[in-house]
């Protein structure tokens, strides 16, 4: 069975997509077999980040290692049970047409909360969760004390996570590893970065999930997606110098997939 990998978070602006899209070419480029599903499906970010990159390999005769990226199939109404929703139903034929072809099917999620998305956080069997060095983020996670800065609960979101692995318990499957990833963190408020790193070290503790180091904020993600490419493929596009800045981002990518410690994987980029 393929490995299913959800990305998710109910706030936009989180890098989600960036993330998605580095994961699966860099699993990509390692050789495996990667299924790829965007659950937004208004914005599609994710979705049309690999329709650019597919756009941008044609028109420069490239053959880079590219995810399989599907819409999700529609669904005759009349082929459906009684009581079952159409979006599970969806959901599960695009899974069921990836697995036999993937060793790992990458799914974004919406930034809000959505039937889709709780139906593929009980699928996951690695969740990434990117979140933005910020207590305004944070609050994703957790209810804070605004005058201590103390964890007083879990939040909305953290509570159907643990929905989410409970139904896995459930079904006899494996639980989720769950990593939350420090996005867009500055050089800059050093006070501020420590306290949410001890808050997210303190919660982590609580509701089991791993804190690892995500992207920081830089321009080239942001160049990237129009030509639907990655740190890891600008030597393969012409780039023959980088500088500094695109090996330190290279490097996080690197990182992050030794975080991921996904089975099988050896890394090697």
């Amino acid at each position: 069975m393929a490995h299913i990998i959800v990305v998710g978070n109910e706030k936009g602006g989180s890098g989600k997509s960036t993330t998605c899209m580095h994961v699966a070419t860099a699993l990509s480029r390692l050789g495996f077999r990667v299924g790829a599903l965007d659950l937004d499906l208004r914005q599609k970010s994710f979705g049309r980040y690999i329709e650019n990159r597919w756009a941008y390999l044609a028109r420069n005769g490239l053959n880079l290692p590219t995810p399989d990226y599907r819409d999700l199939p529609e669904i005759d109404p009349a082929s459906l049970q009684p009581g079952e929703n159409p979006y599970d139903a969806r959901l599960s034929a695009a899974v069921a047409a990836l697995d036999p072809v993937s060793d790992f099917v990458i799914i974004d999620c919406p930034g809000s909360h959505t039937r889709l998305s709780q139906v593929a956080h009980s699928l996951a069997d690695t969740l990434i969760t990117p979140l933005n060095d910020s207590f305004v983020d944070f609050d994703l996670l957790a209810r804070i004390d605004p005058e201590t800065n103390k964890v007083k609960g879990p939040s909305i979101y953290a509570e159907m996570v643990w929905n989410a692995r409970q139904l896995r318990a459930q079904a006899g499957l494996k639980p989720i590893d769950w990593i939350v990833l420090r996005n867009r963190m500055g050089a800059q408020q050093m006070h501020n970065k420590r306290k949410v790193g001890a808050a997210l070290e303190d919660l982590s503790r609580r509701i089991g999930f791993r804190v690892a180091p995500g992207f920081s904020e830089r321009v080239i993600f942001r160049e990237l997606f129009p030509r639907g490419i990655t740190l890891l493929d600008l030597k393969d596009t012409g780039v023959d110098q980088l500088n500094m800045s695109n090996i330190a981002a290279r490097q996080e990518v690197r990182d992050l997939m030794h975080e991921l410690n996904l089975p099988g994987v050896k890394v090697d980029l």
